[in-house]
């Protein structure tokens, strides 16, 4: 386990501290930031700001060196994507894709917020890779100009083992899911496979099982079994509810 788990009732705090300059008048001598960098450095995590109605980073803290050999000060989405383990890169490009999906409903709105929360793959500066939990929290706020800010905390998960075939997977409005990483929230997400995943995927592009056989080089009794362990593992009635269901998650 990690060592001080605590209440991000900080992070609030931090949110509440720096909005009305739009996360720009950031002081690392700041108490709740000393107290923050603390937690931070004893939990190994690290903490980015942006404005993601700008597609723009404000803040990355001092860890991000630490963690993942980039200065803070030079940090921006295409640095983090660098960083990424390359077979988890496509579900993190599901994961901004859906991140701009929810930035879009809220601005919409002009009101609320949501979480995004995953497990990825980071490359350490040593070229080695770890396990981060990705919390994303994003809101939308008038000041000091409309716009949805997100906040997010990675956290190094190395501690904990991923179940085979899994990972770690939330998106919606329940923030109170935005919290400090236990076994009960890593444990919340998916147990399908990377080839259910893309039978999931061909089925949704109108592909038959027929077909799908065809393009992976399998049987067509493989194929069918893939299907049949789907609906066991999301307990659904119909494939096209699971199409749906990922869909609607940004995880297809």
């Amino acid at each position: 386990m990690l060592n001080t788990p605590y209440d991000y009732s900080i992070y609030h705090d931090f949110i509440e501290s720096y909005l009305p300059s739009g996360f720009l008048k950031i002081g690392a001598e700041d108490p709740i930031m000393r107290k923050l960098e603390l937690l931070m450095e004893e939990n190994d995590q690290m903490l980015i700001v942006m404005d993601l109605t700008q597609l723009k980073i404000i803040y990355t803290s001092k860890r991000s060196m630490d963690m993942l050999g980039i200065e803070p000060e030079t940090n921006d989405p295409q640095k983090m994507m660098s960083k990424v383990h390359p077979e988890d890169l496509h579900r993190f490009g599901l994961g901004r894709s859906k991140l701009l999906d929810l930035e879009k409903d809220l601005f919409i709105s002009q009101k609320g917020a949501a979480l995004l929360s995953t497990n990825v793959r980071m490359q350490k500066p040593d070229g080695e890779y770890a396990d981060h939990l990705f919390q994303c929290y994003l809101f939308y706020s008038p000041i000091p100009h409309k716009a949805i800010y997100f906040v997010q905390v990675n956290t190094n998960i190395e501690w904990f083992t991923m179940p085979r075939d899994a990972f770690h997977y939330y998106v919606g409005d329940d923030v109170s899911l935005f919290k400090f990483p236990t076994e009960a929230l890593l444990n919340l997400g998916h147990h399908l496979t990377c080839r259910e995943f893309e039978i999931i995927e061909l089925i949704s592009n109108g592909m038959t099982s027929e077909q799908i056989a065809e393009q992976l080089f399998v049987s067509i009794h493989t194929v069918n079994t893939h299907r049949r362990n789907i609906m066991e593992k999301t307990g659904k009635h119909h494939i096209s509810e699971v199409t749906y269901d990922l869909m609607k998650q940004g995880l297809l």
